[in-house]
């Protein structure tokens, strides 16, 4: 099997209008062994994340920091707004016994964007990536659906419309990819696969931020779990060496596999 090759600008031109993005490459970009797609929470957009990326500054490593599916209605903003806040969600709905929105609002146009569109369409068909050179990285409702579709990684045909039945296509998307990291963001129940006979996705993922109930929902899912939650109680962004330093080991890590 041939080498990857080393993804351009004009490779992702083409997803501009329906997956708007931010990329950063590293230098020189000829060094990318690895891609990191980074998801931001709900209500932001994708600049803050790909600065993040670019502060991270991972050696190898090609960021994709993607903006959100759909808008955030006027109704759940202060103000104005500024036509810069996005969600992932299929829908947007409030719970009534929390009055906060449901943290699990469906994702399937938003995973069938992300993997036809950018994974399997440009990095995978176009440029020879596979799944396990791939990691995501997501905040809050972003994190959820970063966990989301790594879980359904295990059940390919529901991630990726595979409408002529070629096994041949289907085999390449892999069923792992080289790990997840989630900043507050729980495992959507609704990309869990029903089948009951499922075995836990070999993804390692680390989590950040997650109660007791939630990070047992993901370790029923994957295999490799690491659970890290901060001394302040709020879920946000790393804001010190502290909270970022099990961040940049586990991706650390999962980068050097393959490696030593």
């Amino acid at each position: 099997m041939p080498p990857p090759r080393i993804p351009t600008e004009a490779d992702f031109s083409p997803i501009s209008s329906v997956l708007p993005h931010k990329l950063h490459f590293p230098s020189p970009p000829e060094s990318t062994t690895s891609i990191l797609i980074l998801f931001h929470g709900l209500g932001d957009h994708e600049s803050p994340f790909a600065t993040f990326a670019r502060n991270m500054s991972l050696p190898g490593v090609l960021a994709i920091s993607v903006r959100g599916t759909a808008p955030l209605p006027a109704a759940f903003l202060p103000g104005a707004g500024d036509q810069q806040h996005f969600h992932w969600g299929d829908d947007l709905s409030v719970d009534t016994n929390t009055g906060e929105l449901d943290s699990d609002p469906g994702f399937d146009k938003a995973a069938r964007l992300v993997m036809q569109k950018l994974v399997k369409d440009t990095l995978i068909d176009r440029c020879g990536w596979e799944m396990n050179d791939i990691l995501l990285f997501g905040f809050g409702q972003g994190a959820s659906l970063a966990l989301g579709l790594a879980s359904r990684l295990r059940s390919v045909e529901r991630i990726v419309d595979i409408s002529d039945g070629d096994e041949a296509t289907r085999g390449k998307i892999g069923k792992t990819c080289k790990g997840v990291v989630s900043i507050g963001g729980p495992l959507p129940q609704s990309m869990v696969p029903s089948l009951s006979s499922r075995e836990k996705s070999n993804t390692p993922v680390l989590v950040c931020q997650l109660d007791e109930d939630e990070a047992d929902a993901v370790k029923r899912e994957f295999k490799d779990v690491r659970v890290v939650n901060w001394k302040r109680k709020e879920v946000a962004m790393p804001r010190d060496r502290d909270e970022m330093f099990p961040i940049m080991k586990f991706i650390a890590d999962q980068l050097n596999k393959g490696f030593t």
